[in-house]
């Protein structure tokens, strides 16, 4: 089923609608969840959550592309989930997520407008290299690991932590530029 036909059938709040999208989608985003979470325990619910989310989002909005869109619910899904474990000792993508905070200070949620942040960090991405751009988001957005990022860009780790240095290097600059007070 296109694309298009699944977001009619949200439109139409008809339940096909989470059938085709679980059936076209569903492996996609649960490999995003199981990055951002480090294990299978909550994908399951994580999906339905997902789900839920395309469901309550469409209507009103019309997404040009639906996976980025699927994508983004489940990451911050996932993203919920995660800080929920986490308050209980449990751990997942800390380390990439430890990494970018030291560009954005440790205080991002209380002291920063994240809409603006958020608009900040993509366009410092604009900038960079495409190479960069992609190893960054696998790192940060899809919270890769510095080895499956090498093994799948044919890098060596070496170069896709330097690549990450630098970006994280970069952006901090830029974020200082556009007056964030790190």
């Amino acid at each position: 089923m296109e694309d298009s036909d699944i977001i009619a059938l949200y439109w139409e709040r008809s339940e096909e609608a989470i059938r085709a999208t679980a059936a076209k989608y569903g492996n996609y985003c649960a490999a995003i969840i199981r990055r951002v979470l480090g294990d299978g325990r909550d994908v399951e619910e994580c999906l339905g959550d997902t789900w839920l989310g395309a469901w309550n989002a469409m209507p009103p909005q019309r997404p040009q592309r639906l996976p980025p869109f699927l994508g983004r619910i489940a990451r911050n899904t996932a993203l919920d989930r995660y800080d929920y474990n986490t308050a209980q000792g449990r751990s997942g993508c800390t380390a990439a997520l430890e990494e970018l905070g030291e560009c954005v200070g440790g205080g991002a949620g209380e002291d920063f407008d994240l809409r603006r942040l958020g608009e900040a960090i993509s366009a410092y991405l604009d900038t960079v290299s495409p190479e960069c751009r992609r190893v960054f988001l696998r790192r940060y957005w899809y919270c890769d690991a510095i080895q499956e990022i090498a093994a799948g860009y044919g890098f060596t780790q070496g170069k896709v932590k330097s690549l990450l240095h630098r970006a994280r290097k970069g952006l901090r600059a830029y974020l200082i530029e556009e007056g964030y007070d790190l």
